[in-house]
């Protein structure tokens, strides 16, 4: 039975080395987070081990598991689904490898909850560029590519690749999220961009993002350039769109 108002959802593909931890840090929070990791056939065991973790934690850890690779915004869509399926209230996205830091989960909650925010971002960008242990390649690719994005779109956002979100429950009650085309990162950008023409507060919440210890980055080059040339297409298709809230 759902006791709490609050589901952390963490997208995994081989993440073994970091999936108990990060699970427990979370758990151990005051508020008293939900889980639900949905996992994409991961080889390395990552599912088996948040199966051995749901007996201790029943009724707070849920896990969904999916074949192959299929994208990590068609993760978080299954996700979302599941989520408003019962009812939570505050629906987060989080990374599983320790970049985002869990002690900024009561952050964005406040933010939504008692702030009066439908979107909070943890963001990288508001207050400088706080990111540790990245190559100043990828810093710099990837700060360029949120002012890209922000000048192309007029979304009043600094960090529009963020992937440290927490979602009012109606923000995606009012988004159709069969309509979300994009897969990969640039569907972040995408769900900012759509809630932001709905009308929808967003703050932004300044953190610290540090680059994995353990594991593999599933970060590319491609990735980012499906961000910056997807986002003109966003903004095109915008334009012949209306954003209505019923």
């Amino acid at each position: 039975m759902q006791t709490a108002d609050s589901i952390v959802i963490i997208p995994t593909y081989n993440e073994r080395e970091n999936i108990e931890n990060i699970i427990r840090a979370v758990l151990a929070l005051e508020h008293g987070y939900h889980i639900l990791i949905i996992d994409d056939g991961s080889p390395d065991g990552t599912a088996a081990i948040v199966k051995t973790l749901q007996q201790e934690f029943a009724g707070r850890l849920f896990l969904v598991e999916r074949r192959g690779k299929l994208g990590l915004g068609t993760a978080y869509i299954a996700g979302f689904k599941w989520a408003l399926e019962r009812e939570y209230a505050y629906i987060f996205e989080m990374d599983a490898d320790f970049s985002h830091n869990p002690n900024d989960l009561p952050r964005l909650y406040e933010a939504c909850a008692k702030k009066g925010a439908d979107v909070a971002i943890g963001s990288r960008y508001i207050s400088g560029v706080n990111v540790v242990n990245w190559p100043m390649g990828r810093v710099l690719m990837s700060y360029f590519a949120s002012k890209y994005v922000r000048f192309i779109t007029g979304m009043p956002i600094h960090d529009t690749t963020a992937g440290f979100v927490c979602y009012r429950r109606e923000v995606l009650r009012t988004i159709n999220l069969d309509t979300i085309r994009f897969k990969g990162y640039a569907f972040q950008i995408e769900m900012k961009f759509t809630a932001y023409k709905y009308g929808f507060r967003i703050e932004e919440v300044p953190v610290i993002f540090i680059n994995r210890e353990l594991g593999t980055s599933k970060m590319n080059s491609s990735i980012f350039g499906e961000a910056v040339f997807g986002v003109i297409r966003l903004k095109w298709a915008s334009l012949w769109r209306k954003y209505e809230r019923k």
